[in-house]
């Protein structure tokens, strides 16, 4: 396992969302070997593991954070699992073959939580939203530097803002912008004072833009569902968990157009009632699931 320091781990706690589904639809079997390309705190890594003898698993992150308190929480497994820093789409098997892939696209509640992180702007923090620290871009440059088209675009293709252009025109007349509370004022005052007490802050779909530039999200996502049903074993499985509709399109599409695969869920699995109730930031979850076809059927 990751040697890393587990200094950190404490802070980040990762609730895995759609529990239940995920292992079920996996079909973790005795002795298997299983790829968690999104190990976050290690919540649904355990959950595979615990589902059957001798499962041995891969987890993948480019969170130090979160690969620190992974490592703490399966270290009861630390025979079975392996774990490796880097982004999933850079990520590389080699011949290895899995009999199941799980990758969560959401962001972990410790990114969120952790103010530090920029990801929210519940509270005053640095414009950052790198999943990997280690990367230049970040949310500052974004909003300090590009020009107001591709501010607006992003705005636009990213969070489905119909306001983008005049958020973009406004932000440009008002920075340079430091924190994550300074941007959500000046996007909320982009909008007319009914909208800015409904239920959903006016600021989230440009931070939800922000976010996906930054880390490249659709990008990444397309090279992963390029490359993921070749690491599979034959009736392997590949299962991902989406959050908005722009990821949930693309997964929708891309494993329909696999050769490889044969895709198990023509509507996406949602959370049950009680996991809504329990953890309010699964109410937007959507899981799909493709098994990578036998030799017989390519």
């Amino acid at each position: 396992m990751s040697e890393l320091d587990l200094d950190t781990a404490p802070e980040f706690v990762h609730t895995p969302v759609l529990y239940r589904e995920v292992v079920e639809q996996l079909q973790v079997r005795s002795g298997g070997l299983y790829l968690d390309l999104t190990l976050g705190g290690g919540g649904h890594s355990r959950l595979i593991l615990e589902a059957a003898a001798d499962v041995r698993l891969v987890g993948v992150d480019q969170d130090e954070m979160a690969i620190a308190a992974a490592t703490q929480h399966l270290a009861p497994f630390a025979s079975q699992v392996t774990i490796r820093r880097t982004n999933f789409a850079k990520f590389n098997p080699g011949k290895v073959q899995f009999d199941g892939i799980l990758a969560d696209l959401g962001v972990s509640s410790a990114q969120f939580d952790i103010a530090d992180r920029g990801f929210s702007f519940r509270n005053a923090a640095p414009l950052d939203m790198r999943m990997d620290q280690s990367q230049d871009l970040d949310a500052a440059e974004i909003i300090n530097t590009w020009d107001e088209k591709e501010l607006a675009d992003i705005f636009y293709q990213y969070g489905e803002e119909r306001l983008s252009r005049r958020i973009a025109k406004q932000i440009v007349e008002q920075r340079p912008f430091e924190t994550t509370t300074g941007l959500a004022y000046t996007v909320a005052g982009c909008f007319p004072a009914a909208a800015r007490r409904g239920r959903i802050h006016p600021a989230t779909r440009v931070f939800q833009a922000l976010r996906i530039a930054v880390n490249r999200e659709l990008q990444v996502l397309e090279t992963l569902l390029e490359k993921a049903p070749h690491w599979l074993n034959p009736g392997g499985r590949l299962a991902v968990i989406s959050f908005h509709s722009l990821e949930d399109r693309m997964v929708k599409h891309r494993l329909r157009e696999s050769e490889a695969l044969r895709v198990l869920t023509k509507k996406p699995i949602l959370p049950q009632d009680d996991e809504v109730e329990m953890n309010v930031r699964s109410r937007s979850a959507k899981l799909r699931v493709a098994e990578r076809k036998i030799l017989e059927e390519l």
